[in-house]
């Protein structure tokens, strides 16, 4: 939907902004943490949780509908309509029959001809990339605890992380509107491992609270910049199937993330926890990065074949 009504060429840096809301929130629940844990309990907390589902019906009433959906519905006027009141480009409508019996024609889209090795790709990555995230994000108190550091300060690691993140997406957006999103994810990545890497080494306070902050700059971003890759590069027939394919792989990742943290640490392992979370990120770094290169030589190609066609 962000990507629908984004400014041509503005579409990494206005997903960015979106995804700032995560970490706002990502900060916020280590206040509650932090006011609630010690005299209540940690059940207390997942309460609060609650909270967003009231914004529910403001959603549903506010939000405006995917211009991209209303086109393959043949609702052509409400589309026009809204994209002349947000002032963006009205996607083009596809070919052929439109209905609720393309969504699978869309899924065997991601892979005809050369397209199922960038979509596994893309899967690969976002699996790494949300192992990393979310396990980073649920062990982090835990792991730092492991290391030395007290209850609250392994809690105000959260809040910086956070911070980072909220950077992150502001600087990773407006680099890959610049540089392309698959090549600033891949970075991102590779420093990613760097930092995560660092944190299983105790260092002085001041250091550490600059290196998670650096990390949470690169970690929450680079996985971001992921389904920017997808959204930006994919048609606006199939858009919402490649991006939501993507994020639902990725969240295979997302469940063995903390679960592999949980065992490493019931085991003993803290380290290794570093250690696994590392890998991730040099994962993920290689899939995003086999994956723009790809990219880039199909865009070449393209645009030869183009110049072939217009020649004739």
């Amino acid at each position: 939907m962000v990507c629908d009504y984004a400014p041509r060429g503005r579409g990494a840096i206005v997903i960015g902004l979106l995804m700032t809301a995560h970490h706002a929130g990502g900060i916020l629940s280590a206040y509650v943490a932090k006011w609630l844990i010690d005299p209540v309990g940690w059940r207390a907390a997942f309460w609060v949780c609650v909270l967003p589902l009231l914004f529910a019906p403001v959603l549903a009433r506010f939000l405006p509908e995917s211009l991209s959906f209303l086109v393959a519905k043949g609702r052509g006027d409400e589309a026009r309509a809204l994209a002349d009141r947000y002032d963006v480009e009205l996607p083009a409508a596809k070919s052929g029959k439109q209905g609720s019996a393309d969504r699978w024609t869309n899924l065997v889209n991601l892979f005809r001809g050369g397209e199922w090795t960038q979509t596994l790709l893309y899967w690969l990555a976002s699996f790494g990339g949300l192992l990393l995230v979310y396990g980073v994000a649920t062990w982090l108190p835990t792991l730092m605890r492991a290391e030395g550091y007290e209850l609250g300060s392994a809690l105000s690691f959260v809040v910086v992380f956070n911070l980072g993140g909220i950077v992150g997406m502001l600087v990773a957006g407006r680099a890959a509107d610049r540089f392309g999103a698959p090549r600033i994810s891949a970075i991102w990545f590779a420093l990613t491992a760097a930092g995560v890497s660092l944190l299983s080494v105790h260092m002085p306070m001041s250091v550490t609270m600059i290196v998670v902050f650096l990390t949470g700059v690169f970690l929450n971003s680079a996985q971001t910049m992921i389904y920017a890759t997808v959204s930006i590069r994919s048609n606006a027939g199939n858009r919402a199937t490649a991006v939501g394919w993507t994020s639902g792989m990725g969240r295979f990742g997302a469940v063995f993330g903390p679960w592999l943290g949980g065992q490493l640490l019931a085991a003993g392992n803290g380290d290794w926890g570093f250690t696994a979370f590392v890998l991730a990120g040099v994962s993920s770094m290689v899939f995003i990065g086999i994956a723009a290169v790809r990219g880039a030589k199909q865009t070449l190609k393209d645009g030869a074949d183009q110049e072939l066609v217009s020649a004739h």
